[in-house]
């Protein structure tokens, strides 16, 4: 064996393959972003279902005889009468969403950046490449997601099945995928894609470009080096600044 390939088998994993280390570091994370936001965006949308329901059933009269009314007495109806787990029903199309999603635009936007853009030679990335990065980078990664996200819209709109008392058409993810792919083929999958990765290129743009300066600003003016480290405190605030937008 000739010694690159020794030091080479030296090397971290991260360092080995960065971009399989990349999308999986994305890919965690968003999981864990998901697992822990999930009970919010469930009762956001047993919400809206509840009422959409209930309009079509009750007309005007529907907003007295709703049995939940706000995001809290939501959240605590879901616990006391069905469990605290069910906080989380449905939540496997959502983690299997992310991480396609997160970790295809962040692989594809590191492409983007070190190989097909590149650095000025004082190793800063312009904005603008930024900009057009972060929205490449989310046309990709929400093209690839977009069955998982089918799939999830899919098995929510399940819950308003149930409250108008109809039967339920999916058994589970799976079974979610594989019916849709039988009754729509492969293009049955990608339904609906245009919007979703025009709404990604714009939110993509916003957010990868923020991350990106923001780590560009801490390997700067911070004792702070280009690793995991700086790249989970640089998505933090990122998210930080979505969240207060």
């Amino acid at each position: 064996m000739s010694v690159p390939e020794e030091e080479e088998r030296l090397l971290p994993l991260a360092q080995r393959w960065p971009r399989a280390s990349k999308f999986l570091l994305s890919g965690c994370a968003a999981t864990v972003a998901e697992l822990a936001t999930f009970p919010l965006d469930l009762t956001k949308t047993r919400l809206q279902m509840q009422g959409e329901a209930a309009l079509a059933r009750l007309g005007d009269s529907a907003r007295e005889s709703a049995p939940y009314r706000g995001m809290v007495r939501t959240a605590l109806g879901i616990v006391q009468e069905e469990g605290f787990l069910k906080l989380w029903q449905g939540v496997t199309p959502a983690i299997y969403r992310h991480i396609v999603y997160s970790g295809g635009r962040m692989v594809t936007y590191e492409h983007l950046r070190e190989v097909v853009f590149g650095k000025s030679e004082d190793k800063h990335y312009p904005l603008w490449k930024s900009v057009i990065g972060g929205m490449m980078a989310g046309v990709v990664g929400q093209f690839l997601a977009n069955p998982t996200d089918l799939v999830k819209v899919q098995m929510q709109m399940e819950g308003k099945r149930k409250l108008e008392g109809k039967p339920l058409r999916f058994r589970g993810v799976h079974h979610a995928f594989a019916k849709i792919l039988s009754e729509g083929g492969i293009r049955g999958l990608w339904a609906g894609w245009v919007p979703n990765i025009q709404r990604a290129a714009l939110v993509n743009m916003g957010d990868l470009t923020t991350y990106d300066t923001v780590k560009h600003y801490l390997v700067l003016n911070t004792p702070l080096e280009d690793n995991i480290m700086t790249h989970g405190l640089s998505s933090n605030l990122v998210g930080l600044h979505k969240a207060t937008r």
